[in-house]
């Protein structure tokens, strides 16, 4: 038996959606996979060189986890896997969350767990903490989630607007970036923030990307902290919102940043910019409505 498994990438926190607000962009991790007599992965895009090659691999580790939930850990068979990734490590684009998409959605072929959509977005968010970068990645689209032990979600429809993304040349851990957030906040503090990000979900429910963008500039929850960690960030900020953007916000824990732009003029602005900042790299992204996608082949 053999399977292919395709994992959109995903942005998350769009501002003030702190650990709540995710959506799937059109960059993949990708896995081919053959039951084997040992398990073994393959990097097959050069993102992904120097990965573990054997049961330390992610998404093993994952695959492992489920296994243990259904009790059926001593039931895993051997795979061989080749693994190809558009999406840059440790940049704020789920790259990791993408790796704990694929090892449910392996573990749930190998097993044959009949695992409902529900049960892989409880699954993973068990794992994650959070379901912002996880959910969208399952499901496709826009996820606006809540966890308290028990997860749960709604999603919006996106449409009109592109999410351009600049993409420095290093890497921040998602670790480094939660140590630079502070431990709490006043009554007071909480309020102001809790209102941006009531109007942030909005504006995004109604499309109004105007509002939202402005919404995106008023966070207090985590781009106040984090971009001292990222080189050039109020001077991007600032040359991308002159230049036309709606909005513009820090990707996951960074140090990728997004610019929301109306989709005609995205492919006319990426050239522009690249040649402003040709030290990033710059993608056009667009909103990935499928989720997670796994075929026998």
């Amino acid at each position: 038996m053999s399977w292919s498994i395709k994992v959109p990438s995903s942005t998350a926190n769009l501002g003030a959606g702190f650990d709540s607000i995710g959506l799937a962009l059109n960059l993949y991790l990708e896995l081919n996979i053959e039951e084997a007599d040992e398990w073994q992965f393959i990097a097959a895009s050069a993102c992904l060189e120097g990965i573990p090659i054997g049961k330390e691999n992610l998404v093993y580790q994952i695959v492992e986890q489920v296994a243990k939930l259904y009790g059926k850990e001593n039931q895993i068979p051997a795979c061989h896997v080749t693994m190809k990734s558009e999406i840059p490590l440790a940049r704020g684009l789920g790259s990791s969350a993408t790796a704990v998409v694929a090892g449910i959605e392996l573990a749930n072929v190998l097993l044959d767990l009949h695992l409902t959509e529900a049960d892989k977005v409880q699954i993973a968010t068990d794992m994650e903490g959070h379901p912002d970068n996880v959910a969208p990645s399952l499901l496709g689209g826009c996820v606006i989630g809540h966890y308290d032990g028990t997860v749960t979600y709604s999603q919006v429809a996106i449409k009109g607007v592109t999410f351009v993304a600049c993409i420095p040349n290093f890497e921040l851990k998602t670790k480094d970036a939660r140590n630079a957030l502070p431990v709490q906040f006043s009554f007071k503090e909480s309020v102001q923030a809790s209102s941006v990000a009531n109007v942030s979900i909005a504006a995004l429910c109604q499309g109004d990307w105007q509002t939202l963008g402005e919404m995106m500039d008023k966070d207090p929850f985590h781009q106040p902290y984090r971009k001292a960690l990222i080189p050039h960030y109020d001077e991007l900020h600032h040359y991308l919102k002159e230049q036309g953007a709606y909005g513009v916000f820090l990707s996951g824990a960074g140090p990728t940043m997004l610019a929301v732009v109306e989709e005609e003029k995205a492919n006319s602005l990426v050239d522009k910019w690249k040649e402003g900042y040709p030290d990033y790299d710059w993608f056009a992204l667009q909103v990935e409505h499928r989720g997670s996608v796994v075929e026998k082949i």
